[in-house]
């Protein structure tokens, strides 16, 4: 039988502490969730590798090293209401789960979201929810939120969602950057003004619904 807890050991002694990730509350979550849970079957076997993983409808599980790098960034305290945007089969809401008190999940993609559903209560997370909705829109109903990640590579963050940021609250996401590489950047309200700055280049795949816009050619 595989050892999933042994890779799951691994992932975070090869992967992530060597990556400048040392916050340890998010240490002991990624030991904690088994990553298998929220893959295919046939994929468990990979479910701890550097890579991105895919899930199903050409959505993937970001790479192990850049979201524990982006969560420790956007320094989730044990308080923060958190919405994960693109959560695609649970994983990283399943982890935000074990940071904050409260995470909304949303999965634009009815079929992995009731996955998710499924495996969060898998594993034991009670304190988030998944919601079927459009990932541009973000999810205003349960606004203003203290923490809001986003799962995946976007050309820019819309106004929507960084209106549902609560004042001192923060945004993490990659973003396309002007030389074709991802841009992690983390932004953040202070007096009601959200601006953000970059952090590191990662390049995550692409979360549908943000694609760079066509450009006009005259």
């Amino acid at each position: 039988m595989y050892d999933y807890a042994a890779a799951r050991t691994n992932m975070v002694e090869g992967q992530i502490r060597p990556n400048k990730v040392t916050d340890h509350r998010l240490v002991e979550a990624l030991l904690d969730i088994p990553r298998e849970v929220f893959v295919p079957k046939a994929a468990r076997g990979i479910a701890y590798v550097d890579e991105d993983i895919a899930v199903g409808n050409g959505r993937y599980l970001m790479e192990p090293m850049v979201f524990a790098r982006m969560l420790q960034e956007v320094g989730v305290e044990e308080s923060d209401v958190v919405l994960d945007i693109g959560c695609g089969t649970g994983y990283s809401t399943a982890v935000l789960g074990k940071l904050g008190a409260t995470v909304v999940g949303i999965e634009s993609d009815a079929e992995l979201a009731q996955r998710a559903t499924q495996a969060l209560a898998e594993v034991g997370i009670d304190n988030a929810v998944v919601i079927t909705a459009p990932l541009v829109e973000g999810y205003p109903a349960q606004a203003p939120y203290d923490v809001i990640v986003i799962e995946g590579l976007v050309a820019e963050v819309p106004d929507a969602i960084t209106a549902q940021l609560a004042e001192g609250g923060r945004l993490i996401a990659a973003v396309h950057g002007d030389r074709g590489v991802g841009e992690v950047k983390l932004f953040q309200r202070v007096g009601g003004i959200v601006s953000g700055r970059v952090l590191f280049e990662a390049q995550p795949r692409q979360l549908p619904g943000f694609e760079p816009k066509p450009k006009f050619v005259f």
